[in-house]
């Protein structure tokens, strides 16, 4: 049945790079406006009371067709050049008697008018008006149509005008199809064509519900088939030799014209068939004739036919229609039995069917072209010409054909899916649309964000741009804040959630209220297309915003995906009920007013995500994730500021963002790891620990605290996770050297040496790549998000996950400093690795953690004693310098002091001092730094005991102090600081 041939091996489906169809260049040349002249009479007959345009609209609205047109009615010929010396018109309708002046004679000097505007007569139809119109000179007439007060007809007319005007760019240059028919008689082609738009223009709006989202409905709609009319013979030769490799088929008339004679004994539409299907043995047509002797002939050349003088001629016209040229449903029949076997109404069902129907029907539909037949006659190009490109000889067996069609489908599915938000529908899933939408109020900061990843990832083709690997965001479905206000609204939520209660008691109000109902069917029908845990994740209104990007400030929950699909909805529920909560926190409040906004001017959307990763038993997580910014605030050694920085780790990014010991590298010079360079280095400051999900449903708990469901798990000499051999290093300790190799037994480093170093994966050049292209397409720096995952199966691509974006805000609104002013000497506290940019005035204050009196043990303590400090500024409506020795804001008390923005929010300048036994790599990389540059706070780094800046405590240890405990004392000053920031060489200083 099908032979071998050379082409099957360069026959792979992964290999097609799908176009995107230019629908925007279709449809250029429309009717936007009609004169039409007719009697009072005949306007009060065709209007019906004056109500033309009225019906018109209304058929356009019913089709889902866009810029009905307009009319200007005159009642006379000489009333009509009148008008077209002063106005435009795509489009002259007339009635066939006009009065004094023949519109026969009249329309000559239309055209001399207006050469490029068509002219339409409407006409009754009878035998007189027959004889009539074979004896005028129709020359400057471009159509006669039969009216019999029907709106359909004028539809068809402006729709065959437009076809006719836009073929040649729509056919030729886009793909679109068309259907050629081919009739001379006045009367029938003016019953055809209604009938044939009504079907072609209903089967458009069937198959644009294809379409991911109403845009692209709107532009698929104008790549809905043409209709073409030829009313002789050598018309109907000519539109084919121009259109051949463009058409669904023809609808013909058996006799009509040849050489502009008839001849009542040839039958030109028998030969019109003959000489196409030599050409194309595949093409589909159809015969209407009143001789039902043709029907005959046309069932022995495999065509359709319809009697003329059939009581049922619109319906039977129809259905040959919907049957041969493949509109409607795909229906795979036996070849035998000609039964049919399966029925496709979409891409997906096809491919399921493709999967399933016998080898001998495959075959069949395959061999006849159906395939690409049915998938262009719903505008399907791309994969359409792909199918039509390939025969079945170039296959060496079936098996290879199922697998290529199959395979070409869910690529161009896939492919389709990307750079777009979709409208979710719980009735027709698509598994392949990457961001699908809930509702239609706003996604929130956070899914703008992944939608503008989604558009740069296709605009720049980057999603196998690496070899191996699959540049993507993860399958994203957005709750819109409309669901947010019905949930809010419905379950009678403000009066609790602005009465400022805890909490655990604003959550528990939450989780007992009750999403909406269509919500929950919706939810109900992604759980079955969800194969991974899923993260529901905040999107809130303010989040992510160019100003004030709430980073990290609400809740993000993951829950286990698990056999049990309404087991894994009840937890996906209490999640995102958990979410909606976290914007009434009391650090969610506390942020909100710090940013002067008004609370309940917040609007929550949620992000619902498949956790990139992998299932290790009980646990999931991916190899790596990270974070990377545009800009590198600390660069070290040959490092520039435009080069960036990233900080990754092994696990879930729960880890880094709450500023853990992260690796930190240049995506530039990723083999320059400043905490590798010693083994001392490497042993104290690379990570220790990492988060997983637990898998166990039992474990999933409402909290919060949103990490409650993560596992907390140590690194140790014995630990042997799955996936730590791709980032792991051995420390020999009888060399007293790292060994960048993974062995069962030893001391871990997380070194990510494997990849940073030896490019076993392409990180640092895609991070590269992306920090670039993002920066220059925000017009800012950027900060993003990502994970990681590598399979221990060699064989399965490699995974980059795009997880956020954001904007970093710079300081724009600083005076400019001059560096002669950053003098040490005259500093009391003096900087060489400096954020931000400018002078910062009006600071009295300084609140600092005594040196001597510091204890990482007590660093809570600390935190909750700085917050009630930091209450007393913000009621006093004043700022204040901060200094501590550690990281800010570190979830790890060891490291630093814990602090949640809310409790510092009031400080404008931030300094992390290193002690002599306790010294900490800057924070980089995590919310909490985030917010830091987000609202314009100085950040100071040093570390005095190493010459790298200068902090005289002494200084401030001299002056009383206006609040004094064990750990923190505050001073004021008579006069405001200087505070002087320079950006571009990145000192600082504090000057009295």
């Amino acid at each position: 049945m099908l032979n071998a041939d050379k082409r099957e091996k360069a026959l792979n489906p992964f290999d097609i790079e799908f176009a995107d169809p230019q629908f925007e260049k279709l449809m250029q040349r429309r009717i936007r406006r009609v004169l039409l002249i007719c009697s009072s009479y005949d306007a009060f007959i065709l209007e019906e009371d004056g109500r033309i345009e009225e019906q018109l609209f209304k058929e356009y609205v019913s089709l889902n067709i866009n810029y009905p047109p307009s009319f200007k009615r005159v009642s006379s010929g000489a009333e009509a050049l009148e008008v077209l010396k002063q106005e435009s018109f795509d489009l002259i309708i007339s009635m066939l008697n006009i009065g004094e002046v023949e519109i026969f004679d009249l329309a000559h000097t239309f055209k001399s008018l207006m050469p490029e505007t068509p002219v339409v007569v409407l006409t009754h139809f009878s035998r007189e008006v027959s004889i009539k119109l074979e004896k005028e000179d129709l020359s400057a007439i471009d159509y006669v149509f039969c009216w019999l007060g029907n709106a359909d007809l004028l539809l068809a007319i402006i729709k065959l005008i437009e076809d006719k005007m836009n073929a040649d760019n729509d056919l030729l240059d886009v793909g679109v199809q068309a259907i050629i028919l081919v009739e001379d008689s006045v009367r029938y082609y003016s019953s055809y064509l209604p009938t044939l738009y009504k079907v072609v223009l209903n089967q458009s709006r069937n198959f644009i519900r294809e379409a991911v989202n109403e845009q692209q409905q709107n532009l698929r709609m104008r790549g809905r088939p043409k209709i073409l009319l030829a009313t002789t013979y050598d018309e109907a030769i000519e539109l084919y030799s121009k259109y051949k490799n463009n058409l669904l088929g023809f609808v013909s008339d058996v006799s009509f014209k040849v050489n502009h004679r008839r001849d009542s004994k040839t039958r030109a539409g028998i030969t019109l068939c003959k000489v196409i299907r030599r050409d194309d043995p595949h093409m589909p047509f159809i015969f209407q004739s009143s001789d039902l002797a043709n029907k005959e002939v046309a069932v022995e050349l495999g065509a359709g036919f319809i009697h003329k003088y059939s009581k049922s001629l619109s319906h039977e016209l129809i259905d040959y229609v919907r049957s041969y040229f493949f509109f409607g449903n795909f229906y795979f029949v036996d070849p035998k039995t000609k039964e049919v076997v399966r029925e496709a109404n979409n891409l997906r069902s096809l491919n399921d069917a493709l999967m399933s129907i016998s080898d001998e029907t495959l075959y069949y539909h395959a061999s006849h072209n159906h395939l690409s037949k049915w998938l262009f006659a719903r505008a399907l190009f791309p994969i359409a010409e792909v199918f039509r490109a390939i025969q079945t000889s170039d296959f060496s067996n079936i098996v290879a054909m199922r697998s290529y069609v199959a395979n070409a489908i869910n690529q161009y599915r896939q492919v389709t899916g990307r750079g777009v938000i979709g409208k979710f529908n719980r009735h027709d899933y698509n598994e392949y649309l990457q961001i699908a939408r809930i509702g239609e109020g706003s996604m929130g900061g956070k899914a703008r964000g992944l939608a503008f990843i989604n558009s740069i990832l296709k605009k720049y083709s980057l999603f196998n741009k690496y070899p191996d690997v699959v540049i993507n965001i993860p399958r994203t479905t957005v709750i819109s804040t409309e669901l947010f206000d019905r949930f809010m609204e419905e379950n009678k939520l403000y009066k609790y959630a602005l009465a400022e209660e805890a909490d655990s008691k604003i959550l528990k109000r939450f989780i007992k209220a009750k999403l909406p109902d269509d919500l929950r069917e919706d939810l109900r029908e992604y759980i079955k297309n969800v194969q991974n845990p899923i993260a529901v994740r905040s999107s809130s209104k303010l989040e992510d915003s160019y100003y004030q990007p709430f980073a990290g400030i609400y809740s993000t929950y993951m829950i286990p995906r698990v056999e049990d699909d309404e087991k894994c909805l009840d937890m996906l529920t209490l999640a995102i009920k958990s979410v909606f909560a976290s914007v009434f926190y009391s650090s969610s409040r506390g942020y909100i007013f710090a940013t002067s906004n008004v609370l309940d001017e917040e609007k929550m959307g949620v992000v619902l995500q498949e956790v990139c990763g992998t299932k290790h038993g009980d646990l999931y997580y991916p190899t790596i994730s990270g974070v990377a910014r545009s800009i590198n605030f600390y660069p070290l050694g040959s490092e520039k500021p435009q080069d960036g920085i990233a900080s990754i780790a092994f696990g879930l990014g729960k880890f880094i963002v709450d500023g853990g010991m992260t690796m930190r590298f240049s995506p530039k010079h990723p083999a320059h790891l400043l905490q590798l360079s010693t083994p001392q280095m490497a042993l104290r400051d690379t990570q220790k620990m990492f988060y997983a999900l637990d898998l166990d449903p039992e474990a999933f708990k409402v909290s919060t605290d949103d990490s409650i469901n993560l596992k907390r798990l140590d690194i140790t000499n014995t630990s042997d996770y799955p996936g730590m051999q791709h980032v792991s290093s051995i420390y020999d300790f009888q060399d007293d050297r790292i060994r960048d190799y993974y062995r069962p037994t030893g001391r871990r480093i997380i070194s990510f040496a494997n990849i940073l170093k030896y490019n076993s994966f392409p990180l640092a050049e895609i991070l590269s790549e992306l920090l670039e292209l993002c920066q220059n397409e925000m017009n800012t720096p950027i900060e993003i998000e990502f994970a990681v995952n590598v399979e221990d199966d060699p064989k399965a691509p490699k995974q980059f996950n795009f997880l956020q974006i954001r904007p970093i805000v710079e300081n724009e609104e600083m005076d400019d400093v001059q560096s002669e002013q950053l003098d040490p000497d005259e500093a009391v506290i003096y900087s060489q690795s400096a954020l931000g940019h400018g002078i910062i005035e009006g600071i009295k204050n300084i609140v600092y953690v005594k040196p001597d009196h510091f204890d990482s043990a007590h660093t809570r303590k600390i935190a909750d004693e700085l917050e009630k400090i930091n209450r007393d500024f913000k009621a006093r409506g004043e700022n204040y310098v901060l200094i501590g020795p550690g990281r800010w804001g570190s979830s790890d008390p060891w490291l630093g002091i814990p602090v949640k923005w809310p409790q510092i929010s009031e400080a404008r300048l931030i300094v992390e001092s290193g002690l002599k036994n306790f010294r900490v790599d800057p924070s980089q990389g995590t919310h909490f730094f985030q917010n830091l540059t987000s609202f314009r706070v100085g950040y100071f780094t040093i570390n005095p005991f190493l010459g790298d800046g200068k902090f005289d405590v002494a200084v401030l240890d001299a002056m009383p102090a206006v609040h004094d405990s064990k750990y923190i004392r505050q001073v004021v000053f008579e006069k405001p600081l200087t505070i002087i920031v320079d950006g571009r060489t990145h000192r600082g200083m504090v000057k009295i």
